[in-house]
């Protein structure tokens, strides 16, 4: 009891030990710094364990290691020193332990099979190679045989055997004919793993003397041949009469026809067998069995599934193939032939040995002295390994001692080492299936420290990344490493830094005020040594305007934007990708600074745009996608199906949406009997929708198209669906819109829409009239006429009521019963006139006519309204006659009374009235006489200023071309107007009708004025005319301005002051033509003349206006003469000064609907309206 204790005592102070040892130090791989450190050797390269050669070259054995110093080399042979220098043939690499055994001069390469080891040795241990297994490769030939033919029977299994010599490697079998052709295989003829050919049953086609194995040898590049095998296959008929002759009667008659049999093997044979294999390796597993028909191979394992992703059949399943197998897959495999008649089986017991495979090899360890560390060496394998350790390659047992050195299993501990502790030790690992060795060198340095990392060595980041500053470094006993920032800073600690075991400071945030320079101490008991380092930290590189989601129609352009700010140090490079890959190398690409556009887009554009933006330091990227969409492709694959008498049933498939969902369908047919070549609308359904019913009409040849419809528009037509009769009915409707209407007094004429052609519903298409007097009991008088759309019934009484019918029918029919309508026969001309015909005169401009009407009779018609004519016979104030021109208002419907507007005021008048049908206009009425009383008078025709002086002006005029009554009066109006075109006090003065002209004395010199001037009747003022002109300058002043004319200064100034005035004349001649107007004006309006305001609805209704000639268009007044005259033209009797001009409008009752009112002449307050400009001296005048 008390020995158990101890044991466990030990071994658990032993994993004590081992968890407090110190980690081994890492030496840098700096190529400096590993040419100055001492290093035990270390294999670098060498051959492989099982080494075949060929023997026809030089075998090359190879040996590399390094070390320091370069290690020597030797070799053992077969366990025993190979002395080299003693052998002719064999010779060394300069500098590598390489061997160059020379076969081609002379040397055999079977003379030299064996095991070499190669060891690599200097000052601080030695290393040894593998053993390294020579053999030669050998591809013997096959041994000569007597092949006898092969006679099979039909049905039959055969196996032919290829024994290939035993070589090295083993060969590839495969067969082939005299014509190196392979020989096809199948299910039922397949090679064996073996090389052998089996067939499951011989068929006769299997017949020939040509079957040969070749056997490849791949490391001598050999081809060997066996001898051909022939095979002939015998039917029964054939095999009875060739056998026929050798064997008995009772042997003929006992052979069997060929039969179909149940499934056996041909290998493995037996029920069961089993099969060793190694971990890592392939497992190939083969069951081919006979039969006839051919069996089919199945695999299972018994008691669990076929490794997925590792399991794969060949040979026609007749092989399984495990790869990369472990000791889980072993186990018990089942494959099973069947065929129709029943199955056979076979069950291999897989059993996975394992070669030793590593789970921990030894790794070199770097130790100071004085310190501890350990070497591990863990292997698994199955049987278990076996672990034995090497020292410089002699066994760790007979090896010099090392008090340092404690072997414990697979690991050695080793304890306060020493320089001489420098050795290299080999770990073997090993069971019958084979080894693993592998070196590991305990290396002991003293060294002071060193850092590797170059001095000033500049870092950049990103402000808020991690920055990373090396410092790299190498010393024995290991070094400690402290980090200061600026040459006399303190030393960095705290949770904002971090310190990696190899050196490095890594600041996890960096910020902009991070910049600076840090530095590294490395110190151990040895020495110490520092190195600088500089941190910049940049700005963030940002995209601040990302490219956006765009879609975009078909041939369309689109741009994305890509926006960036980056650091001012840094250089960014912007590069655009579509989907992940460079852009389509494609003139419509054109890549800006900061955006990318494309022109004239299709469909292959559709995709995925980033944006990436790299510096040296950062990389950004953003994304968009672009969809583009067009009209949907065209439909296709139209079908008619469900094909009835009035319905069929299409269906079709839509085509490319091209990025825009289909909103609907739109079906469309052409009828090929009727209007080839012309579709039409039919119906139209959801775009989720791909079938439909349709209604059909008899007697039409139906083809079908369909339109797709999406946002961006409609796709082409789809290819025309098959035709489609529909059969013969009679017609489901009659025309429309029958009318009947006379175009003679004593005829019907019947019209009607005809039906299209599709609405025949077959042919023959005719239509029966029908017709009948109203309100007499008389029969229908009918006849059936052509497909025409009008027939005429002559002698009917003069405008008569019919019923008139029509109806469709064709070679099957009559359409249903139509309906009937009133039309009537031809009117005539009405026979008597309105009677009791009256005038009110209502003002001087306006009067009201009644009527009364004509008895319906006698209108003879569908009566339309009276006419009224009217015309004017002369004026009252003058006494000569002028052309009468009459004018004319219509008033629609049975009206009896109308207004008859524009009216001249003092005139004498007369009118009649007429009844109007459709054919015309009845006789006249006796004409009536009314006058109109007296009207305000137009304006005086002129008006004419002459002999300015310096107080007075004569005025001259014309009397009113229209006096509309009896002159009273003149009224004369006048003020005067300052240089800044301001109105002065208005005078006024009453003059008598029966003067011309007038002297306007006691005025003011150099003064312009403004004049009214209108005429008066009983009944008011008429319209106005106006008129400036200016008084002239006294002598004296004038006398001055001659003196001071002479003067150069005053010509200047004069000159100025003419451009000023010209710019002047400019604009008030811009502001006459726009209308400019005084203040005046406003006073003047509110004092319009009460006659010629509109009428209110109640004070009558107006006709329809119209000439009773010509209807010759209105003059319009002219423009001012230039001698200062203003005239007005003589006006026509017309209506142009009460309304729209002479087509004035009215509603069918005969009210007048025009605006109706008096035309007015410019009022004072308007503008400067003189008719000539004034002159540049009366200009002048009014400045100074």
């Amino acid at each position: 009891m008390m020995k158990k204790k101890s044991i466990s005592a030990s071994k658990a102070s032993l994993v004590l030990f081992l968890c407090q040892m110190i980690s081994a130090l890492d030496v840098p791989l700096d190529s400096k710094l590993l040419e100055e450190l001492l290093q035990p050797p270390t294999i670098t390269q060498q051959s492989p364990k099982d080494y075949i050669v060929d023997p026809r070259e030089n075998i090359v054995i190879q040996c590399e290691a390094k070390g320091k110093p370069p290690p020597s080399f030797s070799w053992t042979r077969n366990g025993t020193h190979f002395d080299i220098d003693k052998d002719a043939q064999v010779t060394m690499k300069p500098n590598s332990g390489t061997l160059v055994i020379n076969i081609m001069n002379g040397g055999k390469a079977e003379a030299y099979e064996g095991v070499y080891q190669c060891t690599a040795r200097n000052e601080r241990g030695a290393a040894i190679s593998n053993n390294i297994v020579i053999r030669p490769s050998r591809s013997p030939l096959w041994t000569k045989e007597k092949l006898e033919p092969n006679h099979v029977r039909e049905g039959d299994s055969l196996v032919l055997h290829c024994r290939p010599p035993v070589g090295l490697p083993p060969p590839i079998i495969f067969w082939m004919d005299n014509a190196f052709q392979r020989l096809p295989q199948s299910e039922r003829v397949s090679q064996g793993l073996n090389g052998d050919l089996y067939f499951s049953n011989v068929q006769p086609e299997d017949t020939r003397e040509d079957y040969i194995c070749y056997a490849r040898f791949n490391h001598t590049q050999t081809i060997q041949q066996k001898q051909p095998i022939s095979v002939k296959v015998f039917s029964m008929d054939s095999l009875n009469d060739t056998i026929a002759a050798n064997l008995s009667d009772t042997d003929i008659y006992g052979a069997k026809p060929v039969t179909e049999r149940q499934p056996i093997l041909l290998t493995p044979t037996g029920s069961t067998s089993t099969k060793v294999e190694l971990r890592g390796n392939v497992l190939l597993l083969e069951c081919i069995a006979a039969g006839l028909p051919t069996p089919v191979i199945r695999w299972i394992k018994e008691g669990g599934e076929l490794p997925v992703n590792r399991t794969f059949f060949e040979n026609f399943k007749k092989t399984l193939k495990i790869i990369d197998v472990s000791e889980a897959d072993s186990g018990n495999y089942k494959c099973i032939a069947r065929n129709m008649l029943g199955s056979v089986h076979h069950v291999i017991s897989v059993t996975v040995k394992a070669a030793p495979y590593w789970i921990t090899a030894p790794r070199n360890l770097v130790l100071s002295p004085g310190e501890d560390g350990t070497l591990i060496c863990r292997a698994n394998g199955n049987p278990k390994p076996n672990i034995s350790w090497f020292a410089n390659g002699v066994p760790i047992a007979i090896a010099p001692e090392d008090p340092s050195r404690k072997v414990d299993g697979d690991t050695i501990i080793f304890s306060h080492v020493q320089e001489r502790s420098s050795a290299v030790y080999q770990c073997n690992a090993s069971n019958e299936y084979g080894y693993l060795l592998a070196n590991a060198f305990v290396n002991v340095l003293a060294e002071p420290p060193r850092v590797l990392t170059p001095a000033n060595k500049l870092y950049q980041v990103i402000a808020d990344s991690p920055a990373l500053l090396d410092c790299a470094y190498f010393g024995s006993p290991k070094p400690e490493i402290e980090w200061f920032k600026g040459v006399k800073g303190s030393i960095l600690r705290g949770n904002e830094y971090v310190f990696h075991d190899n050196g490095t400071l890594e600041i996890p945030v960096a910020q902009k005020d991070s910049t600076g320079t840090y530095t590294c101490v490395a110190r151990n008991e040895l020495g110490k040594v520092q190195n600088e380092v500089r941190l910049e930290v940049k700005d963030p590189t940002m995209i601040i305007k990302q490219p956006e989601y765009k879609v975009i129609q078909r041939y369309g352009q689109v741009s994305f934007e890509c926006i960036i700010r980056h650091d001012s140090t840094l250089l960014p490079t912007v590069i655009w990708l579509k989907d992940n890959d460079e852009l389509p190398d494609d003139e419509r690409f054109l890549v800006g600074k900061d955006n990318l556009t494309i022109m004239n887009v299709t469909d292959k554009d559709d995709g995925t745009y980033t944006c990436i933006v790299n510096t040296t330091l950062d990389s950004v990227s953003a994304s968009a996608v672009l969809t583009v969409v067009a009209r949907p492709n065209p439909p296709f694959d139209l079908e008619l199906t469900g094909q009835l008498e009035r319905s069929v049933e299409l269906s079709w498939i839509p085509g490319d949406e091209n990025n825009s969902p289909i909103r609907n369908f739109v079906i469309e047919y052409e009828d090929g009997l009727h209007e080839p070549g012309v579709w039409h609308y039919q119906t139209e359904v959801p775009g989720t929708q791909t079938t439909v019913q349709l209604k059909l009409s008899p007697y039409v040849n139906y083809s079908f198209r369909v339109i797709a419809v999406n946002e961006i528009g409609r796709s082409q037509p789809s290819e025309p669906s098959e035709q489609y009769l529909t059969k013969s009915a009679n017609p489901d409707e009659n025309p429309s819109n029958v009318q009947g209407i006379g175009s003679e007094p004593d005829n019907l004429v019947i019209t009607w829409e005809s039906l299209k052609g599709f609405q025949s519903n077959g042919p023959g298409l005719q239509y029966k009239v029908s017709w009948r007097q109203k309100d007499v009991d008389d029969e229908w008088t009918s006849v059936i006429v052509a497909n025409v759309s009008k027939y005429i019934v002559s002698g009917t009484p003069t405008f008569v009521p019919y019923e008139i019918k029509v109806q469709a029918l064709n070679d099957l029919g009559y359409a249903p019963e139509p309906s009937e309508v009133i039309g009537h026969s031809g009117e005539d001309l009405p026979m008597v006139a309105p009677g009791n015909v009256q005038v009110h005169v209502i003002n001087s401009t306006l009067a009201k006519v009644h009527w009364d009407p004509v008895p319906l009779k006698t209108v003879r018609g569908h009566l339309q309204g009276y006419k009224v004519y009217y015309w004017k016979v002369q004026s009252l104030s003058r006494r000569s006659r002028r052309h009468v021109e009459k004018k004319i208002l219509t008033f629609r419907g049975n009206k009896t009374f109308g207004m008859l507007p524009g009216l001249e005021p003092y005139s004498s008048y007369k009118l009649n009235v007429r009844v109007v049908n459709g054919k015309g206009e009845g006789p006249a009425s006796p004409d009536k006489v009314f006058k109109t009383p007296e009207g305000v008078p137009s304006s005086p025709s002129f008006l004419k200023i002459t002999n300015p002086t310096l107080d007075s002006l004569t005025l001259e005029w014309g009397s009113p071309t229209h006096p509309n009554g009896v002159l009273t009066s003149y009224i004369l109006k006048f003020q005067p107007i300052n240089n800044t075109h301001e109105l002065g006090p208005l005078v006024e003065i009453r003059i008598p009708a029966n003067e011309s002209s007038l002297i306007l004395k006691n005025l003011n010199y150099s003064t312009r004025y403004k004049f009214y001037f209108n005429a008066q009747t009983s009944v008011g003022s008429g319209s106005q005319i106006t008129e400036e002109a200016v008084t002239i300058m006294d002598e004296a002043m004038a006398s001055r301005q001659i003196d001071i004319a002479t003067q150069g200064w005053f010509i200047g100034l004069m000159c100025a002051v003419a451009l000023l005035i010209l710019i002047l004349l400019i604009v008030c001649f811009i502001r006459r033509n726009k209308g400019g107007k005084y203040p005046v004006k406003e006073k003047e309006d509110a004092h319009a003349d009460p006659e010629i305001q509109p009428m209110k609805e109640d004070d009558g209704t107006f006709g329809e206006y119209s000439d009773a000639e010509d209807h010759k268009p209105l003059k319009k007044g002219s423009r001012t003469p230039s001698d200062r005259t203003v005239k007005k033209e003589d006006s026509d009797d017309s209506l142009v000064d009460y309304g729209e001009g002479v087509n004035g409008q009215f509603n069918e009752d005969g009210s007048f609907i025009g605006q109706y009112s008096g035309k007015k002449e410019k009022e004072p307050a308007e503008g400067n309206e003189s008719s000539e400009a004034p002159s540049p001296v009366n200009a002048m005048n009014s400045f100074v």
